[in-house]
């Protein structure tokens, strides 16, 4: 029986007696109700004790990390593609002498090896080439990475570097193609697509377009004065940068 949803009395479920709601044992049989009395308010009705709901918590910080802050991660796939063009350029500087001679001896034992596609992204038989495409690579892979993640780094440098590689080798007319300066290339232009796109529609930006298209120009003539660098492999670089990152821009991946 209830008023105004408020219990006068609770029945006993030992005696079934009908007892006051605000005490703890029966006074027939003795018999325990509940654990302790309920709190009344200030109108006299008992009130539910509430749980308390836990507390938001952070991890332990890193070294170098705000509080409430997350920190970055470090690019691994940037820093992965930078340390296998190193490699290569230092394995073949220190094993083949003269760039000439490395081209002779890979466009005679690996033509036609599947391998090559796979091994010419990393291997750079000119200093200076290397130099420009790696530190192109190390910047707006890095960009990218902060961006989207490692996995679309590797994906659009795959696609451009190897690419490039399997249209070069597909016509023995072409010239050896060496070196990642289209990859680099694609990574530019898709770091750059979303901020071409801002500026087209009058939004302030906070990258350097000027400085980025400098760095994209210099990458594309690599060919003029880089042994291996190809210019097939630049504009299979370009149209990978603009078939990905052209939709992830206007799908809102920022």
């Amino acid at each position: 029986m209830s008023t105004g949803g408020q219990d006068l009395f609770v029945i006993c479920k030992n005696c079934q007696s009908e007892v006051s709601p605000y005490i703890t044992e029966c006074p027939y049989c003795g018999s325990r109700l509940r654990k302790r009395a309920p709190k009344l308010d200030r109108e006299g009705r008992p009130t539910e004790r509430k749980r308390r709901s836990p507390s938001p918590s952070l991890p332990r910080l890193r070294g170098g990390e705000i509080p409430g802050i997350r920190g970055e991660s470090r690019p691994y796939a940037t820093i992965a593609l930078l340390a296998a063009g190193f490699a290569g350029t230092l394995l073949w500087r220190a094993a083949l002498v003269g760039s000439t001679h490395a081209i002779e001896l890979w466009a005679r034992y690996g033509t036609h090896l599947w391998w090559r596609l796979l091994v010419a992204p990393f291997t750079y038989v000119n200093t200076g080439y290397a130099i420009v495409t790696l530190g192109a690579i190390a910047l707006y892979g890095w960009l990218l990475e902060r961006r989207h993640g490692p996995l679309l780094v590797l994906l659009l440098f795959g696609i451009a570097t190897v690419g490039g590689a399997a249209v070069v080798a597909a016509d023995s007319t072409l010239p050896i193609a060496l070196g990642a300066n289209g990859g680099a290339l694609a990574l530019i232009i898709a770091w750059a697509i979303p901020d071409l796109l801002a500026l087209r529609s009058g939004e302030e930006i906070d990258g350097d377009l000027l400085g980025t298209a400098v760095i994209a120009v210099v990458v594309a003539l690599m060919p003029l004065v880089g042994a291996g660098a190809s210019w097939v492999s630049a504009g299979v670089g370009v149209l990978a940068g603009i078939l990905i990152g052209l939709p992830l821009a206007l799908t809102g991946g920022r």
